[in-house]
Order: C-alpha cells, then sequence, then structure tokens
C-alpha cells in the first residue's frame, strides 16, 4: 500500500473543509418529506443538544449509577491505564518512538528512548510532547492524530491535533531535538488537510483552501507544493481533481537513492490512479487497474489487484500479490511475479519490507502464518517465519526498511496476551522482549471456531470464546460482535475490556467474520457490496441461529453489537431480524442510508453501498436502511444508540434521528452521546472506560 493509500485509509475507513460539521444539501429526492427529525442534523444547533443532554441525563441515571456500575468503569479504566501495557513503538533515526495514554496523562505524552533501554522491563523514557500541558496552557482538548518526520535526519515533524478527537485537524511543525513547535514554521488550521514532506524547505499539502477546493466527500481536491516562508496562497498547484473525485493527495518517497514523488486521485473508496510526479511537474501514471493497490519499495512495484487483471496475455487474480521492477514497468515491459495467489480458504493480509526481504502475512480460514521472501535472480526465495498458535494472530513488520533487516513480531490472541519480539531476519529466531499482563483468569474459558452455512449456502467461519465448563441449555448470556465491510478483518486480539466486562461474569463472546470483511480477501467483500448488502446481514443471522441451535443461548439472552458500518449492521439486525436477539448495541452507527451521502463524509462510501439519489440504487439501498424500515406495531429488542457529537466522519446524527424515531413509536431505545471522541466515541481512557461500562451494564440489564 502507498503512503497515500494508507492516508486515505486512516482518513476515510469506517477502525474523519474546514467545516467540520458541515452538511451539503441533498437534492430534492433525498429529503423525505416524512422526517419529522431533520432538525437533529444540525449537530450543535441549540435544540438538538437539548435533546441530546436530556437523553445522555436518562441514559446515565438508569445505567451509570450503581455501584456496580462504578466498579465495572473503574476496572476497565485500570485496564486501559495499566502501566504494564506494552509501549509499542516506531523507529525515527536512533530514538524509537512512543504516544503513551495513562491516569498521569490522560491525553497523551509523546516520548521516545534507545533500542538498549526499550528491551529493558522498565525503559527509561525522555519526553518529547506533553499533550496535557500544551491543551491546557492553549485551553485546547487536544487530541493526538500523530506525525510525520522528515528522514534521513528526523529532526522536523508535522504534527497532527484535533479538537476533541474530530477527523479534521490542525497541522504544527515540531522540532525532535529541540522538542518544540517551530516559530513560523508550517502550520495549517483546522481541515481535513493531507499533508507530506518534500524536503526541509518544502511539503506537499491539500487542505481546504477556500470555496471549491474540498470534494464532495469532504476531502482535499488540490495538492500544492508549499514552500517555506511562504503564504500558503501562494503555493504551487499540483494536480486538481474534479469535485466529484474522493481526495487528492501527494506524497514523496524519500528512501535515499530512490526518491520519487507520487500523486494520487482517488476516484472511490476503491478506485485510484497513481502517478510518477516528474522534476518537470509531468505526470506518468502506473498503469494498473483502479481497483488495485500499489506500493513503491527502492527498486520494486508491488501491485494488489482487486479484481482479476488480464495484462499481456496472463491473467492474475484477484486477490494476489504482484511484483515487479518499477522502472521497467514505467517503461512498459511487463515482466511480473507472482508472490502470492490466494486460494477458497486463503487471503493476504498484508506485507512489509525490510531492507532486503519482504514479510508475507497470509490468513488461512482466518488464522494466520508468516513468509519471508527474498528477491534475487529468478524466483524471489521463500522461507516460512512462522505460524500463529492455534486460533491465535501473528503479525511481523520491518523495522526500518532503510537501515537493515530487524523487524518486531507480535502474537496474540482471545485469551492469550499479546507478546512483542524482536529479531533480525537470518539471525535467528526473534526474541520476546514484551509481555502484555493478564486482566482475567484465562484458564477458565476455551476459545473454539466455528462454521456456518448461511441463507445461500455459503460457509462462514466464526469464533466463540465460552467457559470450558460450558451448558448447552440455550440460558448462557451471549455477546455476538460483527463488521461486514471496507474488506475489513476480524481476528483473533486480546481485550482485558471484554475478559472483566463480560466474560468474568459468565457470558460467551463470539467474533463473526461475515461477508464485507476481508477475511477471504476481494471476493468476500465484493460478495456483499452495494445491491448484494443483505449477504453481510444473512451471515450474521445464521451464526446468530447457529447459537441458538447448537443452545449455547436462546433468542432472550443474545445480544448483538457493532460500531461504525457495524453499527449499520446492528440497525439491521434489529429491523430485519428482531426475534433472535434480547438486546442490540449500535455504536457510532450509519442508520439513515437515505441521507448518508449528505451527512458528514458519507459521501466518501458510495462505493460501499450506492448513491441513494439515484432511484434505480435507491431501490435496492433501501432494503438495509434501517430509518427508514423501523416499523409501528413490531416487537424490536431494547437497543442502545451510541455515538459522539465530534464524529465528523459518520456523525451523530444518524444516531439521533434512528433514537428519537423509535422512541416515538413507543419502543426501548436508549441513547447516549459522548460530547468529545470523534468517530472512536472517546477522547481519552476515561471516556473510553465509561463508555464501554455503560455498554456491558446496560447489555447485562437486558440479556442476564
Amino acid at each position: 500500500m502507498t503512503h497515500t493509500a494508507r492516508w486515505l485509509a486512516l482518513a476515510l475507513g469506517l477502525t474523519m473543509a474546514g467545516m467540520t460539521h458541515a452538511q451539503t444539501p441533498a437534492p430534492a429526492g433525498a429529503q423525505a418529506d416524512d422526517d419529522a427529525y431533520l432538525w437533529l442534523e444540525d449537530i450543535e444547533g441549540t435544540r438538538a443538544m437539548d435533546w441530546v443532554k436530556q437523553q445522555d441525563a436518562t441514559t446515565v441515571a438508569h445505567y451509570a449509577q450503581s455501584p456496580a456500575f462504578k466498579r465495572l468503569d473503574a476496572r476497565l479504566l485500570e485496564v486501559l491505564d495499566s502501566d504494564a501495557r506494552i509501549p509499542f513503538v516506531e523507529k525515527l533515526g536512533d530514538h524509537y518512538y512512543n504516544f503513551w495514554r495513562d491516569k498521569a496523562h490522560p491525553k497523551g505524552l509523546w516520548r521516545r528512548t534507545t533500542l538498549e533501554e526499550y528491551r529493558k522491563p522498565q525503559p527509561a523514557w525522555e519526553p518529547v510532547l506533553d499533550l496535557d500541558a500544551l491543551a491546557a496552557a492553549e485551553h485546547e482538548n487536544w487530541v493526538w492524530h500523530g506525525a510525520q518526520c522528515l528522514k534521513p535526519g528526523y529532526r522536523r515533524c508535522l504534527v497532527s491535533l484535533s479538537r476533541g478527537g474530530a477527523d479534521a485537524d490542525v497541522v504544527r511543525e515540531f522540532d525532535l531535538a529541540d522538542k518544540a513547535f517551530v516559530k513560523d514554521g508550517f502550520a495549517l488550521p483546522e481541515a481535513k488537510s493531507q499533508v507530506a514532506w518534500i524536503d526541509q524547505d518544502h511539503i506537499f499539502v491539500g487542505t481546504d483552501f477556500g470555496p471549491g477546493s474540498m470534494t464532495e466527500s469532504s476531502y482535499p481536491r488540490i495538492a500544492k507544493r508549499w514552500a517555506r516562508g511562504t503564504p500558503l496562497a501562494s503555493a504551487q498547484t499540483i494536480y486538481e481533481g474534479k469535485p466529484s473525485d474522493l481526495a487528492i493527495s501527494a506524497f514523496r518517497d524519500l528512501t535515499p537513492g530512490y526518491e520519487r514523488s507520487f500523486v494520487q486521485r482517488a476516484l472511490a473508496f476503491y478506485d485510484s490512479e497513481s502517478y510518477l510526479l516528474g522534476a518537470d511537474g509531468k505526470l506518468s501514471r502506473i498503469d494498473v487497474p483502479t481497483d488495485a493497490e500499489t506500493g513503491v519499495e527502492r527498486e520494486w512495484l508491488l501491485i494488489e489487484p482487486r479484481s482479476d487483471w488480464h495484462v499481456a496475455g496472463k491473467t492474475y487474480k484477484a486477490g494476489s500479490l504482484l511484483a515487479t521492477r518499477f522502472d521497467d514497468f514505467m517503461a512498459g515491459k511487463r515482466d511480473i511475479t507472482v508472490l502470492f495467489e490466494p486460494t477458497d480458504t486463503t487471503a493476504l493480509d498484508g506485507y512489509s519490507w525490510t531492507r532486503h526481504h519482504l514479510i508475507l502475512n497470509v490468513m488461512d480460514d482466518v488464522v494466520n502464518k508468516l513468509e519471508v521472501l527474498t528477491p534475487g535472480p529468478g524466483a524471489w526465495k521463500r522461507e516460512p517465519l512462522g505460524g500463529a498458535p492455534k486460533l491465535s494472530a501473528i503479525d511481523a513488520g520491518g523495522i526500518d526498511a532503510d537501515a537493515g533487516d530487524d523487524y518486531f513480531l507480535t502474537v496474540t490472541g482471545f485469551l492469550q496476551p499479546t507478546t512483542l519480539y524482536y529479531g533480525t531476519l537470518g539471525q535467528g529466531d526473534a526474541q520476546a522482549i514484551k509481555h502484555s499482563p493478564s486482566f482475567f483468569d484465562a484458564s477458565r474459558y476455551q476459545v473454539s471456531q466455528h462454521f456456518v452455512h448461511s441463507k445461500d449456502g455459503t460457509r462462514v467461519p466464526y469464533f466463540e470464546i465460552a467457559p470450558r465448563q460450558l451448558r448447552l441449555d440455550g440460558g448462557n448470556p451471549t455477546l455476538q460482535y460483527g463488521y461486514g465491510g471496507f474488506e475489513i478483518s476480524l481476528q483473533p486480539s486480546y481485550s482485558g475490556n471484554i475478559g472483566r466486562a463480560w466474560l468474568e461474569r459468565g457470558g460467551v463472546y463470539v467474533i463473526v467474520n461475515i461477508r464485507g470483511g476481508g477475511e477471504y480477501g476481494p471476493r468476500w467483500h465484493q460478495a456483499a457490496l452495494k445491491a448484494n448488502r443483505l449477504r453481510a446481514y444473512e451471515d450474521f443471522a445464521a451464526v446468530s441461529q447457529d447459537l441458538i441451535r447448537r443452545k449455547v443461548t436462546s433468542p432472550a439472552h443474545l445480544a448483538a453489537m457493532g460500531g461504525s458500518n457495524g453499527g449499520l449492521l446492528m440497525g439491521n439486525m434489529l429491523t430485519l431480524y428482531p426475534q433472535l436477539y434480547g438486546a442490540i448495541v449500535s455504536q457510532v452507527a450509519l442508520l439513515d442510508m437515505k441521507r448518508y451521502t449528505h451527512l458528514s463524509a458519507g459521501a466518501s462510501w458510495m462505493a460501499e453501498y450506492g448513491d441513494p439519489d439515484k432511484p434505480a440504487e435507491w431501490a435496492w439501498i433501501r432494503t438495509f436502511s434501517p430509518y427508514q424500515n423501523v416499523q409501528p406495531a413490531m416487537h424490536y429488542p431494547p437497543v442502545l444508540f451510541t455515538t459522539s457529537t465530534r464524529d465528523d466522519r459518520v456523525g451523530p446524527a444518524h444516531a439521533r434521528k434512528m433514537a428519537a424515531k423509535m422512541q416515538a413509536m413507543g419502543y426501548p431505545a436508549d441513547f447516549y452521546e459522548n460530547i468529545e471522541g470523534g468517530h472512536g466515541g472517546a477522547a481519552d481512557n476515561k471516556q473510553s472506560a465509561f463508555m464501554h461500562a455503560l455498554e456491558y451494564t446496560w447489555l447485562w440489564e437486558h440479556v442476564k
């Protein structure tokens, strides 16, 4: 994946124009005449916020005042603030950097150490930027959005800070030697910006330059080259996209000896055009299908086609990983090597470069295995790096591809706290250097993987974490979690919160790998796109039915939860399969699919769901639009909607309107909106612990 593709995945994805909460005007067909709750789309309007505050007060009074809630809240915060957590790091020059939140630093501390120190049980850390102190000094609720640092010196960084957790952020230049912001350095006001270093005195920038400079999806439409010490208005335009494009961005690969500049035009969520930007300003397109991901590393171009690619008399399967020499490919040669080709059960989970090798991470029925590939004359050499323990997850990544073949490797599982290993390819096995603590007694539980056939016969996997002495009597409180979109996979991982909030009380926890995700590559994702969206919901329902058939649980004791696109999933389980569940939690969700393209960043996701302003597409979108499909006189289970005022990605309007509409119909629909937090729902550990404690307390109230 290119630098720009990574930025797009972070900025546009459903894990966030200067006007943070602006709504776009809708054509006549998009405004439903009978929508009595459009006023709740006025994100920070007085009437809407008065409604939110009243709802929050009611929910807190009912669920967040008991001694049991307060104990759980404190125990979850203990997990999040634990000093024993692994401090994951990023190598920048000679130091290893970490951003850390705990009780003493709720907003966070950017800090660094050396490798020698990092390997110690208790490293000595050097503070770089104290976000709590900065927020107090500037009277802002800053939330860390990361930093881009200029190599090879790694002295100057472009730091991104968000007010309250929104996707929109401010950008400021920071000096790592002085540990201070640079006076009169590069700086951008709040916007959904994209920035990247060219050299110490120039950056690429896409931001809100004024009217017409952002796309209809609220991301940069223009990429410019900005020189130090000059006004932003004088920045030189490099590329200008169309308003209907998703986003435009530019970046420079600063790998010594392979310095190149690129422009990416994102046409839609899964379609883009990438260009090599010449010194003369001319663009040369990397001639791959628009639905393919590309990554350039030194002399190599890696290509991941999302659909079968026919080129030079050969066909390369969707979901493959292909390699070719970049300069040769740009010159018209098509000498392509297949590094990975998917099977019915395998998919590429990711890859990472070291100086001389490529680490591949492959999933086989959602369980990882690693392989090391080494380029050379003829075929690439292949060696195994390791596989995950049964029903666990393993991942590895190069630490500094410019410097050597060192890598970090992590192993985790539902009942196995994460272990971090450090190694060097070609120099024996990696050594464990960090261990996450155990937050609950895992010996009481067992993990199993099951497969069920969905409505159309498709085989769907799911993981079950349950007590070892599970009684198959239909009476076990069970929480089923899913996502099912944007080619995102749900894999085994350790969660102290789930252990403490759900498993310790005797609950069964289930993770489903439904279509729409990436567990089996692009084909698994594409099987639930647009008009086929109902396949994802059929898969989720099939797992629920299997849990009931196996007598793990019963509808009265079965709860479902999901966030963002998973919150849309929950809305559809509520309206399409209400008979299967005793309670549902829908977090930061899309729900009004008739209006979604006109709310926050919704226009970004038409490649996933379709365009409701086109009558032919609305005909099938309406089949999975919970806000339109909720009806009076039905038997819906209790539902809790949680969201955030500062979520400028999905936006809180969906949850507000759905809760208000259901309450007016007399349904048990609870609502809580965190005033801060962005699309993640919380701006710090304390808010996160509160939100999770609220959700789990609410669930136990309804399915115990």
